[in-house]
């Protein structure tokens, strides 16, 4: 029996006083960033304020996107960076940045390529809302994405032997006369304040979708909404390098997720691939409202206008075996049963007549091929038929910040004006402008690993220039 991995942060005796690279955040984006940098020969140590390991990437459950791929291929499925890069500008509201929307598209199929290298393989397929194709890449076993890379690359970072430190705080950058940053200014466990110098940073904390502040600051609107965000997520990295001179971009994009579920202490994203594999929603009367794989901002609207502000998913056995996710969801309670359909329209009260119906008509839509109530084109490859049958209650809820740190291409942190802030860089969801006004499923685990080694190998190639500048 293979014994489980248990990954085990670095000791804070062994925090030196200097490094070559300083990695802010352990979620994907910083982990990604930091094996990069070390594989390049970087001296890279990774600074995690919370006691867990992982961000919110832990959280993600759908895939990775990426066209023009060797999984595609193998699904017989033809794609290509340009459709990627439309459905993305088109579901983003034709707000994204072309130049970091251009970089991100184009290079997703070398990042699958990357961790395949590094022993994370994604080699299935599933589809999310707003794509028209299936390009959102997760492992064969269908497990939640996100535990899965994070597991993957703590592996390599453990093997490669870069140090993380958890439960310490990042206060201040530290910069020189002419704003270079040059390390950082953090806080211990036991309280204590200590330097770290450093030729680059790498901001990689995430969004501050869990910050009431920040939220009744840009979004007073969705202040008070229940959050999928893990505690941390309160946007210190935008803090950090605005009060070190960088610019912010879209701060008042705020995506709300439509399918969670917040009946318990804690709100649980449902994640799209429960509808990319044939999941429909359906009203408190039973019956379908939306294209359930439209963009999340459209669903989410959809979701709203309800009276209860509330709906079902509703799948059966089938769809449960092609999304792993749902055992977990069932595990915690978070998932109603029942052997007919006239059982679940019970256990939900909803009307049994109607929940029948919907199904019967949606079910006739599959064998067509043909949605003539709400134009789905996606998510039809199975019906809804082989009992038991399932059902989820959802809400929307925040669970992405779109806006943050301004960026360019090579992941530069931008001042206003435009020009890089020497020796910054960043990506994730720290960073602003790739989504526009909408961040379409699948694209966030991408981002975290296209623009994790575009921060490390460009901060590897500043340092480079530096150190040949120096000599």
């Amino acid at each position: 029996m293979t014994k489980k991995f248990i990954f085990q942060p670095t000791s804070l005796k062994e925090l030196a006083d200097q490094y070559d690279l300083l990695v802010i955040g352990s979620g994907g984006t910083g982990l990604t960033a930091a094996l990069q940098a070390k594989e390049l020969g970087a001296k890279v140590a990774i600074l995690e304020k919370m006691a867990k390991i992982g961000g919110n990437t832990t959280r993600a459950s759908s895939g990775m996107n990426a066209a023009e791929t060797n999984a595609q291929l193998q699904h017989g499925i033809i794609d290509s960076y340009q459709e990627f890069y439309q459905d993305t500008y088109r579901g983003g509201g034709r707000l994204s940045n072309p130049e970091l929307l251009q970089y991100f598209t184009s290079h997703a199929a070398l990042s699958i390529n990357w961790l395949a290298t590094e022993g994370i393989v994604l080699d299935d397929l599933t589809i999310t809302g707003g794509m028209k194709l299936k390009r959102t890449h997760r492992p064969s076993s269908m497990a939640p994405i996100g535990g899965f890379l994070v597991t993957g690359l703590l592996k390599k970072v453990a093997e490669q032997q870069i140090p993380l430190f958890t439960n310490v705080h990042v206060d201040q950058l530290l910069q020189a006369a002419d704003t270079t940053v040059k390390g950082a200014l953090v806080t211990l466990p036991d309280g204590s304040k200590k330097k770290l110098t450093a030729s680059a940073v790498i901001l990689a904390t995430g969004g501050f979708g869990a910050s009431h502040k920040l939220l009744q600051k840009f979004r007073p609107d969705l202040a008070d909404y229940q959050t999928t965000n893990q505690p941390g997520a309160t946007g210190d990295g935008i803090l950090l390098a605005q009060a070190a001179g960088s610019g912010l971009v879209d701060m008042d994009q705020v995506q709300v997720h439509p399918t969670v579920q917040q009946d318990t202490d804690h709100a649980y994203l449902i994640g799209e691939a429960v509808r990319g594999e044939g999941a429909i929603l359906v009203t408190a009367n039973g019956q379908r409202f939306v294209n359930e794989l439209d963009t999340r901002k459209n669903v989410t609207e959809a979701i709203n206008q309800l009276p209860t502000k509330s709906a079902y998913l509703i799948l059966d056995s089938r769809i449960r075996e092609h999304v792993k996710a749902v055992d977990f969801y069932d595990q915690i309670g978070l998932v109603k049963h029942g052997e007919t359909l006239a059982e679940l329209a019970s256990e939900i009260e909803v009307p049994a007549e109607k929940l029948a119906a919907t199904i019967a008509t949606w079910n006739q839509q599959v064998s067509q091929q043909h949605d003539d109530d709400f134009e789905r084109s996606t998510g039809m490859d199975r019906d809804i038929s082989v009992g038991p049958f399932l059902a989820i209650h959802i809400a929307p809820a925040v669970h992405y910040t779109m806006g943050g740190v301004r960026i360019n291409a090579k992941a530069q942190v931008l001042k206003e004006n435009g020009t890089p802030l020497k020796g910054l860089f960043a990506g994730g969801e720290v960073a602003g402008g790739l989504h526009g006004n909408n961040r379409i499923g699948g694209n966030s685990i991408a981002e975290t690993v296209i623009f994790g080694r575009q921060a490390g190998l460009q901060a590897c190639k500043y340092l480079t220039k530096i150190k040949s500048e120096i000599s």
